[in-house]
């Protein structure tokens, strides 16, 4: 029997509802600042995707486009103002930047309560803490909401966590193994010995890793939940374009787990949409 669909179109709805009643409920309008430096067209296309999102939520956006050349000083310059606006509960700077520009100084120059992607050290170490009412990194939280929705029991389940970034893997595996998921859990990684015997034995593989299709059929147990992370553009001469997207997880995987989210249409709504709960949330902290 074909794996069910984690559809996170339909879960991102679903919470999108629950966060109109926040925003209604909220004193101040939400306000969501995004960032971005340089004309990469998939970033453009990702920033007009959370502009068209607060539109629909009732969330105030204000989009900055600053040129590739501009210096980091500049960019500095332009997160300091916006840390001091007070009208502002949020700040996006769109990944990539420019290579010029060290794009980790400038996440940790962000206000931390305004920090709507998650990334800043303070933010992430809440999470190490087991602090999980401030700003989580959008993915991993959006991966958790996907669980809860489909009421996915993780309490004492083996999950193999695979990646180990900074923004995705690492807090992913923490979000799982934190009071209230109590999952065991796992990071397979590029030095790990038999990544494939880990993802075998697991009942929740998260797949995280940024390498097309790597999880195959062999590598999953029958009736496990698989979630695909991954997004990569591969080279596809049957398509008019020459390309289409691919998940870190092979399509024959279906046919061995009980529960798989596709790509696209499965983690990355969710990512938007948890973008969207963080700005509410910091709304609500700075006007409660």
């Amino acid at each position: 029997m074909p794996a069910v669909r984690l559809d996170g179109k339909s879960c991102a709805a679903d919470l999108e509802e629950r966060l109109k009643i926040r925003i209604s409920n909220c004193k101040v309008q939400p306000h969501l600042a995004v960032l971005i430096v340089g004309d990469d067209p998939a970033s453009h296309v990702y920033v007009r995707n959370k502009i068209r999102s607060c539109e629909r939520l009732g969330i105030k956006s204000t989009h900055i486009e600053m040129p590739a050349e501009t210096s980091q000083e500049e960019v500095e310059k332009a997160i300091i103002s916006l840390n001091e606006d007070n009208s502002l509960h949020g700040i996006l700077i769109q990944s990539p930047l420019p290579s010029h520009m060290d794009e980790e100084s400038l996440t940790d120059l962000i206000d931390p309560s305004k920090d709507v992607d998650g990334f800043h050290p303070q933010n992430l170490g809440r999470i190490v803490q087991g602090r999980l009412d401030g700003m989580i990194p959008c993915t991993p939280a959006g991966v958790m909401e996907m669980l809860r929705w489909a009421k996915v029991d993780m309490t004492g389940k083996k999950a193999v966590v695979i990646g180990r970034s900074f923004n995705v893997g690492m807090p992913q595996a923490l979000l799982l193994a934190s009071k209230g998921a109590d999952a065991t859990v796992t990071i397979v990684h590029s030095r790990t010995v038999d990544a494939q015997a880990e993802c075998l034995s697991a009942d929740i593989v998260i797949a995280a890793v940024g390498r097309p299709e790597m999880v195959k059929k062999d590598w999953v147990k029958t009736g496990a939940i698989v979630v695909d992370v991954g997004i990569n553009r591969v080279d596809d001469s049957s398509r008019e374009r020459g390309w289409r997207l691919a998940g870190d997880v092979h399509p024959e995987v279906a046919e061995v787990a009980s529960l798989l989210s596709p790509v696209p249409g499965g983690v990355g709504p969710m990512t938007v949409a948890m973008l969207m709960a963080n700005t509410v949330t910091s709304a609500e902290a700075q006007h409660s």
